[in-house]
């Protein structure tokens, strides 16, 4: 995944990730220094260092990984795609000034269109 997002549009400069083991590998630390990334940590036992994403992890877990059984990965991936969507498009934010992400886009894009493309 990281080599297609690479190839789509540059390596991230400064990733942040937590010390989970999907981020603190062998395979994506080499990754890592052959596409000269460098790899910010957030402190152990710290999750408010990433508030932000830890928000989103607890939405994600409560509103759909705990309340939908998924039968298989075809399933998985319908369910999280309308939740996504709903996340996404419908649903105002308290961190984008009660604006949904697409809203926030939109906007942000009407002031710097470069960024965007």
């Amino acid at each position: 995944m990281l080599q297609r997002l690479g190839a789509r549009q540059g390596p991230p400069q400064r990733p942040y990730c937590d010390n989970g083991s999907e981020f603190s590998g062998r395979l994506v630390d080499l990754w890592a220094y052959a596409n000269k990334v460098v790899i910010e940590f957030s402190r152990p036992g710290k999750p408010t260092d990433n508030a932000y994403i830890e928000s989103f992890n607890g939405s994600l877990r409560e509103e759909r990984l705990k309340t939908h059984w998924l039968s298989s990965l075809a399933d998985a991936q319908e369910k999280l795609e309308v939740w996504r969507q709903d996340y996404n498009e419908s649903r105002p934010h308290k961190a984008l000034d009660d604006r949904t992400p697409r809203q926030f886009k939109a906007e942000w894009a009407k002031r710097k269109p470069e960024a965007l493309s």
